[in-house]
């Protein structure tokens, strides 16, 4: 197959900073070479080797080897583990495994073949389970893989890189309004702490001197690191600060609990910012993991996720479930956000995700699609992911196909607070309410709300009703 961008394992591994331009990397089973086409374009030292399309490829040792869908088209089992195995040998710092995996679409004509099909193209493809693709992976190279996405998983050479690969998945992006204040002192040093500003708004605490380059140029101007940060404290606020610390706080436990479905590593195992992150909120490791399991073990239970689900400051609250959009999941309490944790340890990070919906009633994640979210009024949704944890089974949904798709209303209960749009959702669902559309029973269809404005003589023009 030939692509005009760059395939999903490679947008992963470039996303979470796994290939930068310093790493060398080797595409093992290359095809067309098109990804390598692309990354040699930006600079990057690759190189790619394919039986078909490139037999003659340099297959060198490489700090990144990408074995990105070839043991799903390899029919013979022994070859696929041989194909794998060689991938791994010529890794130096992480092998990356992609296959087709069933909580994708599968063609709906072809024959099977051995543990396979036979495409309507004449292709042989093997189709993983995700938790099956993840124990051959483990299995056959003696070491823990981490699930990226759907059928995407990353080897690491070393625990640390493991580790801090892992952390990285339960990390969001935090958007804190900062409360400017007058101060003469922030001022004149703006550009020697806005360092140490990034630092704290990644980590949620003071770094060590070794962590910061200007660590030493901090302490003539302030006399210390932490007395630096004091100084952006009353700049700007201290509300802004504690809520950081509190979700980068979370963000460490959630990762911990989600270490014990695998193999939770001693403290020396892990790198040197993680080890700092448990000293500073934690005190102990041994601490730290006991609250982490506390927090693990909460999320199995029903009362406490349904009490947490009431509690949330925003998401659209139904009978059995919250809806709320993936933006504000580091918000959320942290029960909930150790549920989802827990399907994001099996099927790693769902493209296109907008919403996240969490059952009240049962274990069981949903990862939905809606691609217009934020520029159609009533989205449509795309397709969902949707992860049984007490089974351990993802299942994949297309609604594309569908003639009357589901859609969506009253966005802004999906969003949190400081959602840069959610005030024009807010007027929009004003506006429906008024004209009483939003207490009828066909509206959560695209045809069925497309019949009721019609009805009443109505559109809607971007995020406003208006009369036709």
């Amino acid at each position: 197959m030939g692509r005009a961008h760059l395939s999903r394992p490679i947008q992963l591994a470039l996303a979470s900073g796994v290939i930068h331009p310093e790493v060398t990397l080797l595409d093992y089973g290359c095809g067309r070479g098109d990804d390598l086409r692309t990354l040699s374009g930006l600079g990057y030292d690759c190189v790619g080797w394919d039986p078909a399309y490139r037999p003659h490829g340099e297959l060198r040792s490489s700090d990144v080897v990408n074995l990105g869908y070839v043991v799903n088209v390899i029919e013979d089992p022994a070859e696929r583990i041989e194909t794998l195995r060689s991938a791994w040998r010529l890794s130096r710092r992480v092998l990356i495994v992609a296959a087709r995996v069933d909580v994708q679409a599968q063609p709906n004509e072809s024959e099977e073949l051995a543990d396979g099909v036979v495409t309507v193209r004449g292709t042989f493809q093997k189709f993983y389970t995700q938790p099956e693709l993840r124990d051959w992976i483990d299995d056959t190279l003696g070491v823990l893989s981490v699930a990226a996405a759907p059928g995407i998983f990353f080897v690491f050479r070393t625990e640390q890189d493991r580790q801090r690969f892992s952390s990285t998945l339960f990390r969001r992006q935090l958007s804190v309004p900062i409360g400017r204040i007058s101060d003469a002192l922030f001022d004149a040093h703006r550009d020697l702490l806005v360092p140490l500003i990034e630092f704290f708004e990644a980590r949620g605490r003071v770094p060590q001197p070794e962590e910061i380059e200007s660590a030493s140029e901090l302490t003539d101007v302030f006399g210390s690191i932490p007395r630096a940060h004091q100084v952006i404290r009353n700049a700007t606020g201290k509300h802004r600060w504690n809520e950081i610390r509190e979700q980068r706080r979370d963000d460490l436990l959630v990762y911990l609990a989600m270490q014990r479905f695998r193999k939770r590593p001693r403290l020396s195992a892990l790198p040197l910012e993680l080890r700092n992150d448990v000293r500073a909120f934690c005190s102990t490791y041994s601490a730290a993991c006991a609250e982490a399991d506390r927090l693990l073990f909460s999320a199995g239970q029903k009362e406490l996720v349904d009490h947490a689900c009431r509690e949330a400051t925003f998401g659209k609250l139904t009978p059995n479930a919250i809806y709320f959009h993936e933006s504000g999941l580091v918000r959320m309490p942290p029960v909930l956000r150790a549920l989802e944790g827990c399907a994001r340890v099996m099927v790693g990070e769902v493209e296109g995700t907008n919403l996240i919906k969490l059952r009240r009633d049962r274990p069981k994640v949903s990862y939905l699609s809606y691609p217009e979210f934020d520029e159609v009024a009533h989205p449509t949704l795309a397709f969902s992911v949707v992860v049984r944890l007490d089974t351990m089974v993802a299942t994949f949904h297309d609604f594309t196909r569908r003639a009357n798709p589901p859609i969506l209303h009253r966005k802004e209960t999906f969003v949190p607070a400081h959602y840069p749009r959610r005030q024009q959702f807010a007027r929009l669902t004003r506006q429906e309410e008024k004209r009483g559309l939003l207490n009828r029973t066909e509206i959560g269809t695209r045809n069925g709300w497309r019949r009721l404005l019609e009805a009443e003589g109505l559109k809607v023009a971007g995020h406003v009703l208006r009369r036709r």
